[in-house]
């Protein structure tokens, strides 16, 4: 098995290290319209990159990918595009023995179209002016049905994570007014807190009744009434009478009255 694995990583390698060294002697060569002679070679490598991904037993992929990224990094990234896309193909059909061939800024594309059980694909690759490997792609072609549910689940989380984001902001910004009276106790903690100002005592109600009367037996003209009015009911002389002192009566009786 790891034999099996190694071959492929190997064949993946000199495929790319074959079609370098005869892409070298036409690159000096090359024009606006692709050699005819580089169509084929492209072709060619286009086909056999994709059989060889095709033909990767699911239980090696990655230690292909760890064999073959030693060798080229952009063959070692085409395993893992195929480790996404695989299970959306099925099992390969056919696949066109010409590739459409470009010539790029940096170098050259082939892009060949596979038919596979469940859809079909386009392959494609690029290299450099050199003929080395650049990069390596798969492309399935989806439904409209497909490509709008995909749309609708990649707006659904897009539009998730912004709320999220949200409900988190408004978290900590709720959570700033216990964060001001934390610090403030932290900053009073050690301080001494300033003694109550103590109640000022009331006065005891004898205090003031009896301060009430002293004023009332200081009131002379009061007096002075309250003795001619006795005198006058007694039919005695006001001289013969002394006021020694004066007592305010209940409010029961005067209302009795």
């Amino acid at each position: 098995m790891k034999l099996n694995m190694k071959r492929v990583a190997l064949g993946l390698c000199m495929a790319a290290c074959l079609f370098s060294l005869s892409a070298c002697s036409k690159a000096d060569t090359a024009s606006s319209e692709v050699d005819v002679n580089i169509q084929a070679q492209l072709s060619q490598m286009a086909s056999g990159y994709l059989s060889s991904y095709v033909n990767i037993p699911d239980d090696q992929l990655d230690e292909v990918r760890s064999q073959t990224a030693k060798q080229s990094e952009a063959l070692a990234e085409g395993v893992d595009s195929w480790k996404n896309v695989k299970h959306d193909l099925g099992a390969m059909i056919s696949v066109e023995d010409t590739a459409e061939v470009e010539e790029i800024d940096s170098g050259y594309s082939a892009t060949v179209h596979a038919v596979f059980e469940k859809r079909e694909m386009d392959f494609g690759i690029t290299t450099d002016r050199e003929g080395a490997i650049t990069s390596v792609s798969f492309v399935p072609e989806y439904t409209l049905g497909e490509n709008m549910e995909q749309a609708a689940l990649n707006m659904a989380m897009g539009m998730g994570t912004v709320f999220i984001v949200l409900i988190f902001i408004s978290f900590l910004i709720g959570c700033f007014k216990y964060i001001n009276r934390f610090e403030e106790k932290m900053k009073n903690k050690g301080k001494k807190e300033d003694p109550e100002p103590l109640a000022a005592a009331e006065p005891a109600p004898a205090a003031v009744y009896q301060a009430a009367e002293e004023n009332l037996a200081d009131d002379l003209e009061l007096v002075a009434v309250i003795t001619a009015a006795i005198a006058a009911s007694t039919g005695t002389s006001p001289s013969g009478l002394v006021v020694r002192s004066i007592r305010r009566a209940p409010a029961g009786k005067w209302k009795k009255a």
